[in-house]
């Protein structure tokens, strides 16, 4: 127990860090957990807890700072807060004077806010004033002697009386009234209470828990009535006994204020837990990659997302969706301090970050399994500390020093850290073990080096030199880099882009990510929060034509055995393909929240999963059929894989063509007959007969009559008079940015006045600034969301193909504008609030940036 200084000040403001900061290590870190609950319950006792014992119960009144911690509390989302005394309620309510958001119990759990658990039934009204008539007799002439009469019980307080007097009356009421069958005796500090009605703040508390669907509970209290609370604790529950005397509880304080201080510690950890401490905005993120996992940094050199073994595989760092206690990997000048800057070096994926005297380098090795270097060099101090939490901190983790770095014990994986010379100081948190060092660069010759293996159990050296094997990751992507045809036009950019999705694409299998991330919101503290980290059929296929473009067929090679892979899997059905995969190509377990998680400034819930997995999207076959016809042009022929994906594609189109989908937004709606997904089968027969002219045994008659006839279908039923332009879907007026394809895909000609009206439609309904939404008609979901970078890079081509040059160049530029200091995009911008929204770094803004700059170029 910690015993702490007199209360000197007045408000919970007052309760300054250095307070806080003398709670003892062990309850801090219960006080950290337990604020990290996704339904917490926070019960307090009154007297002696949120007010100190005073001789006159009738002046009890709360200290300030337990009463500001208490409101504050209460008034978060996600929390329930309750005061349970054995006052009366109604004396409870009066002397407190909480707000209604605060739940109050009184009579030790006989009476709640919302009146009495049961109401008194005539014979206990009876035994109640027999009870009262007796209990007066027991205490007549007791000097000191206070009654407190309640509903269903009264109270015998000794507290002022003299010990004789005190010890008289207690044995009389003991041997009397207590021992009547019907009557409960409450047992507290210098006070004997009697009620006709079982009492109990266990129970009450058990019922609190279960009325609020609490998945934890605080419980803090000083009587002797309050371990019956602490004896029903469990699991992640934290008991807080004030002052001496044998508990129940876990922890113990010494008195009130020190209480008072737990709870502005709580009301902190949880308030940033809730909403987000210090969140790093999207754009300004940088992703390491190596064609195995990818990584993202903070511009201050943070690792804050890393998943193993795979990139959609649960996190070993999550600070990303969780802060600090989701998992992270920290460098920093011991000074503390802003970077002076980060960039990657060039034609790579290896990051610099930059401060004065202290530079930090990581890159992805891919030698053997997947390692995260992270080279220091520099003349200063260095701070590191070292958090894995795998599972996305779902799992206990230890960290054992061993020779010349870290055993991670408790990952599914094997995980270790090679720090060669780096003393490192483990300290717990109960569940978790973290590690911290200071390291004197200048006393280490300038340089520290730290070698984060995954699939390795291995701490010793590498026979490679560490100079050699950065030159051997870095040569690889400046080798690809360098044979690329890049456009003039945006040069950086593009090949920053073209970098960024060959990261997305994951070698081993084919597979290439839609986003590195999960659950970045498209609204700030909305719930449109989704997994990308996954493989559609439709943005990777996107992707790999992008890079197709540039010069670069080995990933779309790679991608569409994927693809044969997944039909193969069909049993000859290729209707029946998801619209995405896991990156090994095989169909995604259940989606799921991970409730533990308060998501990036506080955007819940953080999922893991995708249910479009289970959704119809018939506009998936066309851009793979798109995407093979390009590599077909590009290499001259069609491989007998390749042949067998054209097959599938146009027969899944013809086979359901003609049903309604739930399109490529995924709407949680009722399918439609979506004009994109209408569009995208016709583009799926019109690029196989394309491939066939060029590179197979000719004509397929057939396929032209099914490619005009869902061309004719569109056509006729996807322009909607009253909206004078083609909408959504068959028969709604509300605009939709994908309807930009009906001449995008070369359905009709760009003069064609309907692919004029459609364009023209779309800006004026759809655009804002820098941005184009994909749409503003209701999705089925709260809240709104940000514009889409790659419906942006649509409407930049419908200016380049209706003659708008101009205003295609201007809104280029103002795209370019929103990349973050790294050149890295993500899913969505917001124009007002002027920052990045969604998934990061998203395939589908990269990829619609190199299709602009190709096409201005041209």
């Amino acid at each position: 127990m910690t015993q702490l200084g007199r209360r000197r000040r007045t408000d919970l403001a007052d309760l300054d860090q250095r307070e806080v900061g003398e709670i003892e290590p062990g309850l801090r870190s219960a006080i950290g957990r337990i604020a990290r609950a996704p339904q917490l319950l926070v019960a307090c006792d009154y007297d002696g807890t949120l007010a100190p014992i005073v001789t006159d119960p009738t002046k009890a009144v709360p200290l300030p700072e337990a009463v500001a911690a208490v409101r504050a509390l209460a008034s978060l989302p996600q929390t329930t807060v309750a005061v349970v005394s054995g006052r009366a309620l109604r004396d409870l309510a009066a002397l407190s004077r909480l707000p209604s958001e605060v739940h109050l119990v009184g009579s030790h759990g006989s009476e709640f806010d919302i009146g009495f658990v049961e109401r008194l039934a005539p014979e206990l009204v009876e035994t109640r004033t027999r009870l009262q008539q007796a209990v007066r007799e027991a205490v007549a002439g007791a000097v000191g002697v206070r009654l407190e009469a309640k509903p269903a019980s009264v109270a015998v307080h000794v507290r002022a009386a003299e010990p004789d007097v005190a010890a008289r009356v207690i044995e009389a009421l003991r041997t009397g009234p207590a021992t009547w069958p019907d009557v409960t005796v409450t047992n507290g500090k210098q006070v004997m209470e009697l009620s006709v009605l079982p009492t109990n703040k266990g129970a009450a508390v058990d019922q609190l828990r279960a009325q609020m669907s609490a998945s934890a509970a605080l419980v803090i209290g000083d009587d002797i009535t309050d371990e019956q609370a602490f004896a029903r604790l469990h699991g992640p529950d934290v008991g807080i006994k004030i002052g001496p005397g044998d508990t129940a509880a876990g922890y113990r304080v010494g008195e009130p204020i020190e209480a008072a201080r737990v709870l502005a510690l709580l009301l902190q950890t949880r308030r940033n837990w809730l909403f987000g401490e210090r969140a790093v905005p999207i754009e300004r993120h940088t992703m390491l990659a190596n064609g195995r996992t990818v990584a993202l940094l903070t511009p201050e050199a943070k690792v804050s997302w890393l998943c193993h073994p795979r990139p959609d595989s649960s996190a070993l760092f999550a600070d990303l969706l969780g802060g600090a206690p989701a998992g992270h990997f920290t460098v920093a000048p011991d000074r503390g301090g802003i970077p002076l800057g980060q960039r990657y070096r060039t034609n790579t994926m290896t990051v610099e970050t930059r401060w004065s005297g202290l530079t930090v380098t990581d890159w992805l090795d891919d030698a053997d399994d997947s390692t995260l270097v992270r080279v220091i060099t520099g003349h200063v101090r260095a701070r590191l500390e070292f958090a894995p939490r795998p599972e996305y901190g779902q799992v206990a983790v230890r960290l054992q020093p061993l020779g010349d770095g870290l055993l991670v014990l408790g990952s599914p994986e094997p995980v270790t850290l090679y720090s060669p010379g780096v003393e490192w100081d483990i300290v717990s948190d109960g569940g978790h073990d973290t590690a911290r060092a200071v390291v004197d660069l200048s006393a280490r010759g300038g340089q520290v080096a730290l070698e984060l293996r995954f699939g390795s159990d291995s701490l010793d050296h590498s026979v490679v030199p560490l100079t050699e094997r950065q030159a051997a990751a870095e040569g690889a992507w400046r080798d690809w880099a360098a044979s690329l045809r890049l456009p003039a036009t945006a040069r950086d950019l593009v090949l920053r882009s073209a970098l960024t999705l060959r990261g997305l694409c994951h070698e081993p299998t084919g597979g290439i990510l839609a986003a590195a991330t999960t659950s970045l919101p498209e609204e700030i503290g909305g719930v449109r929060n989704w997994d990308y980290r996954y493989c559609w059929f439709r943005d990777a296929a996107m992707t790999a034509r992008a890079l197709v473009d540039l010069g670069s067929l080995d990933e779309a090679e790679r991608f569409l055995r994927w693809v044969d892979g997944c039909v193969e899997r069909t049993g000859g059905h290729p209707e029946r393909l998801h619209p995405l995969y896991t990156v090994e190509g095989y169909e995604l377990g259940a989606e799921a929240v991970i409730d533990t998680l308060p998501g990036w400034a506080g955007s819940r819930p953080v999922r893991v999963g995708n249910l479009a997995n289970h959704q119809l999207q018939l506009d998936v076959f066309g851009p793979v059929a798109d995407l093979l016809a390009a590599v077909a042009d590009a290499r001259g022929s069609v491989r007998p894989d390749e042949w067998r994906v054209l097959e599938a594609m146009v027969q899944a189109v013809e086979r359901r063509w003609h049903e309604p989908d739930h399109g490529l937004w995924e709407a949680r709606l009722p399918p439609r007959h979506h004009v994109y997904s209408k569009v995208m089968c016709w583009m799926t027969v019109d690029r196989a007969l394309q491939a066939v002219r060029r590179h197979g045994d000719g004509d397929r008659p057939e396929w032209v009559e099914l490619r005009d006839r869902i061309g004719h279908n569109v056509l006729e039923h996807g322009w909607h008079d009253g909206a004078g332009a083609y909408t959504v879907a068959y028969g709604d007026e509300d605009m939709d940015a994908s309807s930009l394809w009906i001449g995008l895909s070369g359905l009709l000609p760009d003069d064609d006045p309907r692919f004029l009206a459609t364009v023209l439609k779309i800006e004026a309904e759809l655009r804002s600034g820098p941005v184009v939404y994909r749409y503003r008609w209701d999705d089925g979901l709260p809240g709104r969301e940000g514009g889409f970078h790659v419906c942006t890079a649509w409407l930049i081509e419908a200016y380049l193909r209706t003659g708008r040059r101009g205003d295609a160049e201007e809104l280029f530029a103002q795209m370019l504008d929103t990349a973050g200091p790294t050149g890295l995009l993500p899913e969505q911008y917001d124009p007002l609030a002027e920052r990045g929204l969604g998934n990061h770094p998203q395939a589908y803004s990269h990829l619609g940036l190199i299709r602009c700059a190709l096409l201005l170029d041209s």
